[in-house]
Order: structure tokens, then C-alpha cells, then sequence
């Protein structure tokens, strides 16, 4: 039978990589005119490092405000006050700086911003959500009034996604929202801006990215396009990652792991991906595991309970991270005890008292109802849980 498929590619326009990061935002706001440019991204960075001064200064005139209040697994409450700032602002560009945190709060306050948002609840039409059957419902959503370009400051792939996250402070749900635009325009890859990121959480994001080229090369409906580039991400990873571990100052390495998080991207909402990114999400919202870990005590699990179904594209995962010899659960465990990251759930903060809850969220879940061994009821994600205990 003929393989039939479709790849949609990004609305998005370029890729800077290795160039200082107020330099590739100033060339971005030239070519587009932009006169009224808004900062977002994190306390942190704003406030305790020059990495967004340096990049407000040199717009000058051109910057008419900063947003710092974002916070991490993006609840409903800071994507209104964004939304809010917004408004008042009026930019013709948004400029975000930050990981996934900033990055998917301006995605769902552009959301917000092209559907008229203005209370919490106002989002509630637009998350993606599991129909009968499985199929997705996904909310058509307006062209926002402005575009974002992005200055990833860890290596969390969301800057290379028309998708983002955001919890429901309420049922401590994590719901996905997309729309063609509301993902960057224009990314940065600048590995300058990454020296202030604290070492867990750079290596811990680098393993998010190393689950995005894994379930995309596990999927249950793959691609040759997504296949070959979560291959050589792979490598990359697997090089890149230990060398910043050994030297955390060595900027080639840190380049050479932002752009393996270009190509382990490129199967993000493209093909259907599982539940270590499904189950990761409910870890957040229930246990506040930050996303690196989610995956660094997820996705070994996650491959052993799959094994059954996709055996040969999981012997191509161990190959690609040169460990032809091993599992890819156990070659990817072993990546993530070398970067000195936790393993397991019990190590991440997570109790069992947690883990009904965690299940039940978890069955209404993209990713999970997208995985390859399928996911019916809470007893077979608690049977991953126990795996990953």
C-alpha cells in the first residue's frame, strides 16, 4: 500500500544561529519596521542577569515594555495578565527571551489576544481536546495582531512548535492550544544567552528534546522527513550534552545542542507522539516536576511499556544515541544518569498518594490517546507509573 501522509511546516520565517542575540533582534526589527517592540520572559533573566537589558538597550526608543511575570507550567492566571499588558502596549513585535515557561505564555496569550480573551474561563473553547474515537478537536483560531520572534535560553523545543501549554489552575489539568501563528517567526539560537541558565535545568530541557526526537521516531504513524532529523539529533545529543556536562563553558557544544533541538523538533505536532510527553504533562500540573524531569523519569518507562509494538524503531533510537548494544530504554537511562539528572519518580518529588490523580488526567491527554501501544484506562498509565517509581 502507497504511504500516504502530510508534513505541515512552521509559519515561521528564519533561524539565526551563533549570532550574538540583540544583534539578530535588531536585524528582525529592521525587516519588519517595527517601532513598538514588547520584552517577555522570566524574573530570573530579567532582573538578575543583562541577558534582556542587553537586548532592551539596543532597541532603544523601540521598546515599550517588559513583561517578567511568567511562571513555570504557564497557568491560565499569568497568560491573562500578559494578555492584559498587551493590549495596553499595542507592539508590532514581540520579542521573548526565556525557555518554554515565556515562550508558551506569549503563545497562549496570542491565543487570547486573536479570540478576544479576558477572563481565565474565556480560554476554554480554544484547548485541543480528545474526541470519541480518539480524534482531535482542534479549535480553529484567528491570526493574532501580532507575531513573536524567540531567543531560547534552554533547550526545550518550544520555540520550534505551534503549540503551547497552559494549566487550569482549577482541575490542575495542562491543556494545548495552537494556531498557525502564535509560534515565533524568527528563532535566535545564541549559546551566549545560555550561560546564566542554571546546569539542571539546561541538561534536563536538553533531555525534553532528546523525547521529542524519541517519540517521533517511536510514533505510531512516522515520517521519513522527521525520521532522518530526530536520527542525527540523536548524535548530537548524545555528544553535545555530555560535553556541557564535562565543560559547561563550551559554547560550540551549547550551539551544537540548540540546533539538535531544531531537528528534534521537527516532528513536534507533525506526527502523533505518547505518553512520556502525555504523562509528563500531568506531572507538571500535579506534582510540579519541572518539563526536563518530567521526561528524564517518563520516557525510559514510557519505551519499556511500548516495546511490544514498535521494537525496531526503538533499536533505531539505541543506534542513533550509539548504543546499538543496548535497549533504548537503557541507552537513554544511561544518557541521563551521565548527565546526572534523576531516574525515577520517587527521586523528582512525586508520591504514589499522587499517581490516581496523575492517571485520570492523564487519559484525556493528547499525546497520551496518541500513543503507540494504545492507553484506555488510569490502571495502564499507573502501570507505567509503577515502572518509572
Amino acid at each position: 500500500m502507497t504511504v500516504q501522509g502530510v508534513y505541515r511546516y512552521l509559519a515561521q520565517e528564519r533561524v539565526h544561529f551563533g549570532k550574538p542575540a540583540a544583534e539578530a533582534v535588531l536585524e528582525e526589527a529592521d525587516l519588519r519596521g517595527a517601532a513598538r517592540v514588547y520584552a517577555v520572559s522570566g524574573n530570573t533573566l530579567t532582573n538578575k542577569t543583562d541577558v534582556v537589558s542587553t537586548v532592551v538597550d539596543a532597541l532603544g526608543d523601540r521598546h515599550v515594555g517588559t513583561f517578567w511575570h511568567t511562571e513555570e507550567h504557564t497557568p491560565r492566571a499569568s497568560v491573562i495578565a500578559l494578555i492584559g499588558e498587551l493590549r495596553n502596549a499595542a507592539p508590532d513585535l514581540i520579542v521573548t527571551i526565556g525557555g518554554g515557561t515565556a515562550i508558551d505564555t506569549v503563545k497562549v496569550a496570542l491565543v487570547g489576544l486573536a479570540e478576544g480573551v479576558r477572563e481565565p474561563g474565556d480560554l476554554e473553547p480554544f484547548y485541543i481536546r480528545v474526541g470519541d474515537g480518539g480524534v482531535l478537536n482542534v479549535p480553529p483560531v484567528k491570526s493574532p495582531p501580532v507575531r513573536q520572534i524567540l531567543v531560547p535560553t534552554t533547550l526545550s523545543g518550544a520555540d520550534f512548535s505551534a503549540i503551547g501549554a497552559s494549566v487550569d489552575e482549577t482541575t490542575k489539568i495542562k491543556h494545548l492550544y495552537t494556531g498557525r501563528e502564535i509560534c515565533g517567526d524568527a528563532v535566535i539560537l545564541d549559546p551566549a544567552v545560555t550561560m546564566h541558565t542554571p546546569e539542571w535545568l539546561w541538561l534536563s530541557t536538553g533531555m525534553r528534546a532528546v523525547d521529542h526526537a524519541v517519540e517521533s521516531l517511536c510514533s505510531k504513524a512516522p515520517q521519513p522527513f522527521t525520521d532522518a532529523t530526530a536520527i542525527h539529533a540523536l548524535g548530537m545529543f548524545a555528544r553535545s550534552l555530555r560535553a556541557t556536562k564535562s565543560d559547561p563553558q563550551n559554547l560550540d557544544a551549547r550551539l551544537e545542542s540548540q540546533m539538535a533541538v531544531w531537528l528534534a523538533s521537527a516532528g513536534l505536532g507533525r506526527v502523533p507522539w505518547g505518553a512520556s510527553h502525555g504523562i509528563g504533562h500531568q506531572l507538571g500540573a500535579v506534582a510540579n516536576v519541572p518539563h526536563g524531569y518530567c521526561t528524564c523519569v517518563m520516557l525510559p518507562s514510557v519505551l519499556a511499556w511500548n516495546l511490544r509494538v514498535n521494537e525496531r524503531q526503538q533499536e533505531t533510537v539505541a543506534r542513533a544515541l550509539e548504543r546499538p548494544d543496548m535497549s533504548a530504554a537503557d541507552a537513554v537511562r544511561e544518557l541521563i544518569t551521565d548527565l546526572g539528572l534523576p531516574s525515577r519518580l520517587r527521586d523528582a518529588g512525586v508520591t504514589r498518594e499522587q499517581f490516581r490523580t496523575i492517571a485520570e488526567g492523564s487519559v484525556s491527554n493528547v499525546f497520551v490517546s496518541q500513543n503507540p501501544r494504545k492507553i484506555e484506562t488510569p490502571d495502564q498509565i499507573l502501570e507505567i507509573l509503577e515502572l518509572a517509581w
